[in-house]
């Protein structure tokens, strides 16, 4: 999935924030505090305007000291109540969002990381932190600012029964104008949900561009491109600024909007208030507190305003988080209920077909293989022949579109995948290691108690131990990121240990050695050996010095298995191995490799 398709989440507002509203739910009793606090504060500012026309017209016009003296009284208690109980509810309310923000964190890693390989190789790494941080982020806000909105809701009711209550003509003044703001409301909440969507992709495509920049330094260094990324750098976090100014160009035309709808209102009372006062049809007390209940109206209407800006941001969040969480084509990896934690017997390979999502021709073509236990098979053949595709079904990262793989005479779909996956080790060019120390990385996945002298064993059994022991802190060195402190070899080693200590059924070599050079790829040689002594293996090999003391060699090319057997009788009945032979082994020249092709 990338941010260019079209989200599945672009439900109603009241469906998407029934979605964002249930992760509040579990923490119902602080919700329940910060109600009680809103209940409390929702109706200070009638109670405000009420002391206003006390003050005015029983203090300053009759000049009474008892009420000027429960005026005073009335004004501290009611600051003072609605300080607390605002308090109450600020806290409780902001809190039990970021409370809700890691439940939603949580299950979206979850979730991410048990969706398919298929679901990564068609995603942005990039875009995915950018959901992950900032679209749950933005979700946050959604049950405060909904909370807050309902708050200045209680507050507009309270101050509009109260407008009415003292004078119904006025009152008719002051809010005939309500119409333009439910307009305002309905206008700038659909433009700010759009810009919302806008924002957060660009937001999405900026992480994109930083993450891949950061994480390929070497090569932009390589390359001296750093001009080139900075570039592209540059460029979207200009759309980002442009979708981020336009979005707080409309917020603030929402509110200026509200200010001079509110200012007409006071306007309108003022001058028709003005003449019944000089009239003598109103006091200048009830004036007083109409125009200031009247101007209390207006703050909490852009208030509310405010918080729905929060929310439509808050939604536009949602609809890419849920987008993820609740699509149903975004299925996580399943197994069956048998474990894998019988001895190795066979694993047999029938007629598998296999396309990728973007291809366009199979790569796998009908391969059948047999691997029969305590086997060292080796898979060889030119790049793109299928041999990576055919291994990455074993664990089953992708799943083949036709045949079938047996283990043990059952169906890798029987297992779990967790045990299916445990009962194999697998070891790739790609030696990733993880920040942590290399003890950390050596027992990494491990399911079942072990010690520090296993791990050392471990080290020791994959060459390793020799050069563990001069790191400044030995086996509690921390690695660096993917390993940046160690050397491609030594890499490679712990990666190697790693599986030792695993204790595979079956192991898979994937090219272990071919981005090593040659002292290193000697030592990691001699480290494999011992990993795959007395254990089943496959190993894929782009050097064939490191496959030809193979029980067997599998030949493949374009998706489909040539020809198999020992090193000797492939070197006279497959053509297409002899020329992969020469090719690293003889000195011959181009016209003397045989045709392609094998006689099986």
């Amino acid at each position: 999935m990338s941010d260019g398709k079209k989200s599945i989440a672009h439900l109603g507002s009241r469906q998407l924030l029934k979605r964002c509203l249930s992760y509040f739910l579990p923490f119902k009793k602080r919700l329940a505090l910060a109600v009680v606090g809103m209940l409390v504060v929702a109706p200070c500012g009638a109670a405000s305007a009420w002391l206003v026309k006390l003050a005015v017209d029983d203090v300053l016009i009759r000049k009474d000291v008892q009420a000027l003296k429960l005026v005073t009284l009335g004004i501290f208690l009611l600051m003072s109540l609605k300080g607390v109980f605002r308090f109450i509810q600020t806290y409780y309310m902001n809190s039990t969002g970021l409370m809700a923000i890691e439940a939603l964190r949580n299950d979206l890693y979850d979730r991410l990381l048990y969706l398919p390989l298929r679901f990564f190789n068609e995603s942005q790494v990039g875009m995915l932190m950018s959901r992950l941080m900032n679209d749950v982020s933005l979700i946050s806000q959604s049950l405060p600012s909904m909370v807050m909105f309902v708050r200045e809701l209680f507050t507009v009711i309270g101050l509009i029964g109260y407008v009415i209550y003292l004078d119904r003509e006025l009152a008719f003044w002051g809010l005939i104008v309500m119409p333009v703001v439910a307009w305002v409301f309905k206008t700038f909440s659909r433009k700010l949900r759009k810009i919302g969507r806008k924002t957060q992709v660009n937001a999405s495509d900026l992480t994109v561009v930083l993450q891949e920049g950061l994480s390929g330094i070497r090569v932009i260094k390589a390359f001296a491109a750093e001009t080139i990324e900075v570039g592209k750098f540059k460029t979207e976090n200009r759309n980002f600024l442009k979708s981020s100014v336009k979005r707080i160009r409309v917020s603030e035309q929402s509110s200026r909007v509200m200010e001079i709808v509110g200012a007409l209102a006071a306007g309108l009372v003022l001058w028709y208030g003005g003449m019944r006062v000089i009239e003598g049809g109103l006091t200048p007390g009830a004036l007083l507190s109409f125009l200031t209940a009247l101007a209390m109206l207006y703050e909490p209407i852009k208030r509310m305003n405010s918080a729905n800006m929060d929310i439509q941001a808050a939604l536009s969040g949602a609809e890419r988080v849920f987008d993820i969480l609740d699509d149903p084509s975004l299925k996580v990896e399943t197994g069956g209920s048998l474990e894998a934690d019988e001895p190795f017997r066979e694993l047999l390979v029938e007629n598998i077909r296999f396309t990728y999502a973007e291809g366009n021709t199979p790569a796998l073509d009908g391969v059948s293989l047999r691997v029969r236990a305590g086997e060292r098979v080796a898979i060889v053949g030119p790049s793109g022949s299928g041999k990576t595709t055919l291994v990455n079904l074993l664990p089953r990262f992708f799943e083949p579109q036709e045949g079938r793989i047996l283990l043990n005479g059952h169906d890798l779909s029987e297992y779990t995948l967790a045990s299916l996956r445990r009962s194999m080790g697998i070891v790739s060019q790609d030696s990733f290691l993880f920040n942590d120390t290399v003890s950390g990385n050596i027992a990494y996945g491990m399911r079942r108690e072990y010690s520090q002298a296993e791990i050392e064993d471990a080290a020791r059994a994959a060459y390793a131990h020799e050069f563990i022991s001069q790191l400044p802190e030995g086996y509690g060195t921390l690695v660096g990121e993917r390993g940046v402190k160690l050397s491609g070899g030594q890499k490679q080693r712990l990666t190697i240990a790693r599986a030792i200590l695993k204790n595979p059924p079956l192991l898979i070599l994937d090219e272990a050695t071919s981005a090593l050079d040659t002292e290193s790829e000697r030592i990691v040689q001699l480290a494999l050996e011992n990993l795959m002594r007395d254990r089943t293996s496959i190993v894929i090999a782009h050097r064939l010095s490191t496959v030809l003391t193979a029980d067997r060699i599998v030949v493949m090319e374009h998706g489909r298995v040539l020809a198999q057997g020992p090193h000797k009788e492939l070197l006279e009945r497959c053509p297409l191995y002899a020329r992969l032979y020469n090719m690293q082994f003889a000195e011959s020249g181009p016209g003397e490799f045989p045709e392609e092709g094998c006689s099986l």
